[in-house]
């Protein structure tokens, strides 16, 4: 029986072993057909020879193993992780600081630390305990950093009651802050009340100065004014920021504290000292500069909570509970109707679905979990997942995902996943993920944020020390200025400027700047059905200037129908036969398409033993005591030793191709030929598959073109289909790479990146999953909303399944980019130019010098104007949305007259 199959020299090695199946590896020879990117092949792992891998497996469900890069697997086996909830950040200088303490831990191998989700993901050593999560806590917690390890493990509805309860505490803070600064501008309107007059004053307004406006004009009540803001609103900014700088991680806090405590300190021992003709009146200055602080952080925070609004969205459509439909076991439970008379239905607890449950959902109503429709008909709207505007018909046998509104008719579905490996609640936790990701360039920020509250300091004790003791020597004229006093005083001069450095300077900025940015392009990228993965992937995603596109599946739409037959002797319903025999256990799109026909063709499909698989090639397997091998033709043909002659096998192709192409316009589809051999006859038969080009892929190569992003196509189809699909959508002859196996296509992509390139590769099956892990990023099309090794695989999948949503995450990359780019040069900028101007650098020659007052406004401006400037991210997403609006409505009369 296998005397005729081609000799086999290498041993069979086991390379995995599980319950469900076994699978064994070993390698034959191969040699790779001409391409047209002149690529060299990369070197393959042999024992013999140079040949490619093949898989033998017994499974029902066939997984094969994917080769992939040493990163991919390092990351199969990483160390363990933990995530700690941290309270107390205010600045990039608390992050800083929170990654120093957890970096110095000899037990922790990376940290990242993000502010604005108050979370820390702490990456262990790999002879770490997970327990040193509760010790890396407490060490947080006694440097001022309320910290604990975050549950795990935790239910559907656990997780959705701790994330109300987190936005319930927000906005309970948010109004406590609120009040905070009612109270505080009370007070800076009562210190104003003085300088009211006075201005209505020199306007012609003469207002009586009777007992209050006395009291207004007091030095000691303006001084209970600084006190009660000192004590009152200012309390809790106060407390925080001394007991930082004790600690030994000062933070803004602690230099909004320093200028408002030395601000006082002056007035009251002017108003102590009315020998040292100072200017009590100075009192004002503290209370306006909390007020200001205060107002500023308000908004801030307020900001914040708008920037998280997209990932709030997302995460209110899991559904906590789901009506249940219990029927007795005597009924048909998929008969077609919603409820049968027999039948009950019961509200439960999401986490109590279990696979197989039927669940009921009403007008109006969340889906809760992935499943498909059994019962009912109605529309079903998909925008949050999907990004597509329009709702989708649903009927029996449709497949839907959580998260998605069910909108028209009540559905009967058939769960096919539980809560926590619903669609809706993987995307939540891979967006929480993302954000949790430092993008590359936040690292910048965080060596400028980390030292910058000493450097503040040193810059102040310095500014003190040249006004004192040189600068009113060099430069008399500055004790003319106001901020002198009445009588010119240097050290009130000095102080006064010093204050001013600390106030000024805003280490926020520095700090929100990147994390703000990637926190709305994340969430914004989730709501248009683009899973990213992390800021460096953003980052990445923003230089790329190459795009590698698969062919089947991703510039076709992977729908593939078998359109024709040939055979030299045998008939056609018996080459299908043995081919769907073959292809029973695969999951490739083509052998779907093959089984799909016999089976629309009541044919009887054999049972087969001894399945060998290889990726990319084809597949062999005992098929009535002989072997059958389907796949591509020098594959199948160099398999068994008694061979039909190649001209003759040439003339099938072309005969399957006529007859595949009778009726179909060249240049809307693409097609494959897939051959049939059997032991001791060699090739027998050809089958034809065709497959429709995506509707949108000639549009997204055009647009990638227009952005200077070179797209080459890399397949493993013959070289006459892969020209035919590349010309049709727009890339040169030249970018076109045939008849690669999973590896060759690796090794394409390494090629590129050896030579300057930046890759983005996209991809949707199994055969990419080594090429998507290989590039810069890796993009895969979720088809079905099923999970597969591309999508496990990439940095972005495209959960709408539609090729043009390549082109708007490069845009949303840029977009985001360039939002991080503006705010850090703006932090920087602002503090370059606000420092040296509050020190008193042009005091000397144009008479001007800020006041704490003033400074403490432009450092709460300067931190509003970063958050703001992040949330301007989302004009990006209701300019795409309309966009696709627009292209909509042009697409609905052309397809009405085409009815």
């Amino acid at each position: 029986m296998t005397t005729d199959l081609l000799h086999i020299s290498p041993p069979l090695h086991l390379t995995s072993t599980t319950i469900n199946h076994r699978i064994l590896t070993y390698n034959v020879h191969h040699k790779r057909r001409r391409n047209y990117l002149h690529l060299p092949p990369p070197p393959l792992r042999t024992f013999h020879h140079h040949l490619p891998n093949l898989t033998l497996t017994k499974a029902v469900n066939l997984n094969s193993p994917i080769q992939t890069s040493p990163e991919t697997s390092q990351q199969q086996h990483s160390p363990p992780s933990v995530l700690l909830d941290v309270t107390g950040m205010m600045c990039g200088a608390c992050v800083s600081r929170v990654k120093s303490i957890l970096s110095s831990d000899p037990r922790v191998e990376s940290v990242v630390v993000n502010m604005l989700t108050e979370t820390a993901a702490v990456r262990l050593k790999d002879d770490a305990a997970v327990a040193t999560a509760e010790e890396l806590g407490r060490k947080l917690t006694e440097c001022g950093f309320p910290a604990k390890r975050r549950a795990a493990g935790l239910g559907i509805e656990e997780k959705v009651r701790k994330w109300k309860e987190t936005v319930a505490r927000k906005e309970a803070l948010m109004i406590e802050s609120r009040n905070r600064v009612a109270f505080a501008w009370t007070l800076v309107a009562l210190c104003c009340g003085s300088h009211a007059s006075h201005i209505m004053h020199s306007l012609g307004v003469h207002v009586v100065h009777g007992t209050f406006m006395e009291l207004l004009h007091n030095s000691y009540f303006k001084g209970s004014l600084a006190v009660g803001a000192l004590l009152g609103p200012g309390r809790e900014l106060l407390s925080d920021g001394l007991k930082a700088f004790f600690k030994g991680s000062p933070n803004m806090n602690s230099l909004v504290g320093f200028g408002s405590i030395a601000a006082f300190m002056i007035s009251a021992i002017s108003l102590l000292n009315p020998e040292l003709g100072w200017d009590a009146t100075f009192f004002d200055e503290p209370v306006m500069l909390l007020g200001f602080v205060l107002l500023g952080r308000s908004l801030e925070e307020r900001a914040r909570l708008r920037a998280s609004s997209d990932m709030n969205e997302l995460l209110s459509l899991i559904s906590t509970q789901s009506r249940l439909v219990i029927s007795p076991s005597e009924s048909n439970m998929t008969d077609g109707s919603i409820l049968s008379s027999d039948s009950i239905c019961i509200e439960v607890p999401i986490d109590e679905i279990r696979v197989g449950d039927l669940v009921l959902v009403l007008p109006g109503e969340t889906i809760p979990v992935d499943g498909k429709v059994v019962a009912g008909r109605s529309v079903v709207d998909e925008s949050m997942l999907t990004g597509e505007s329009l709702p989708v018909f649903k009927e029996e046998g449709l497949l839907v995902s959580a998260g998605t509104i069910n909108w028209d008719g009540p559905l009967k579905i058939v769960a096919s996943s539980t809560g926590s490996n619903s669609t809706i609640t993987k995307i939540v936790k891979m967006v929480e993920d993302a954000q949790g990701r430092e993008a590359p360039i936040q690292r910048l920020a965080d060596s400028i944020a980390g030292p910058f509250v000493y450097t503040v300091m040193t810059i102040s004790a310095a500014t003190f020390a040249f006004w004192y003791y040189a600068g009113v020597h060099v430069f008399p004229d500055v004790l003319l200025n106001d901020i002198s006093g009445p009588d010119g005083s240097p050290l009130l001069l000095s102080l006064k400027l010093s204050t001013d450095v600390l106030v000024v300077s805003c280490p926020c900025a520095l700090g929100l700047a990147t994390p703000t940015a990637i926190l709305v392009g994340t969430s914004l990228g989730a709501k248009q059905g683009l899973l990213i993965r992390g800021g460096d992937v953003l980052e990445r995603l923003a230089n790329i200037d190459t795009v590698t596109l698969d062919k089947t599946g991703t510039l076709t739409e992977g729908k593939p129908a078998v359109s024709g037959v040939a055979s030299f002797s045998h008939g056609e319903a018996e080459i299908l036969q043995l081919a769907a025999a073959v292809e029973k256990t695969a999951s490739h799109p083509i052998a779907k398409a093959i089984i799909s026909e016999a089976e629309s063709l009541n044919l009887n499909i054999p049972v087969t033993s001894r399945q060998l698989a290889e990726p990319g090639f084809g597949t062999l397997a005992e098929v009535d005591g002989h072997l059958v091998a389907v796949g591509s033709m020098k594959w199948v043909h160099e398999r068994f030793h008694h061979r039909k002659d190649i001209s003759d096998v040439m003339e099938l192709e072309k005969d399957v191709i006529q007859k595949s192409s009778e009726g179909r316009a060249s240049s809307n589809y693409s097609q494959t030929v897939v051959f049939v051999g059997r032991e001791g006859e060699g090739i027998i038969g050809a089958i034809g598959i065709s497959d429709n080009l995506r509707h949108d892929a000639e549009s997204t190569v055009k647009r990638l073109h227009e952005k200077r992003i070179e797209t080459i196509l890399l397949s493993g189809d013959r070289e006459e289909a892969v020209a035919s699909v590349a010309k049709t959508v727009g890339i040169e002859t030249h970018l076109i790479n045939a008849s690669l196996t999973p590896q060759q296509k690796s090794g394409a992509i390494s090629t590129l990146q050896n030579s300057g390139h930046r890759v983005a590769m996209v991809g949707d099956g199994i055969n990419d999953a080594p090429s998507l892990a290989l590039a810069d990023v890796g993009i895969a099309l979720q088809v079905d909303g099923q999970e597969n090794a591309a999508s496990n695989a990439a940095s972005i999948i495209l959960l709408g399944n539609k090729l043009s949503q390549v082109v708007d995450a490069i845009d949303l990359a840029k977009a985001t980019m360039s939002k991080v780019h503006q705010n850090l040069s703006w932090a920087v900028a602002y503090n370059v130019v606000a420092i040296p101007v509050a020190a008193g650098v042009l005091l000397p020659h144009f008479d001007f010098a800020m006041t704490p007052s003033l400074s403490g406004g432009l450092m709460a401006f300067s931190s509003i104007f970063v958050v703001s400037n992040s949330l301007l991210l989302q004009l990006h997403g209701s300019h795409q949305k309309t966009k696709k609006t627009t292209s909509n409505q042009r697409e609905k009369p052309i397809e009405s007259s085409s009815l």
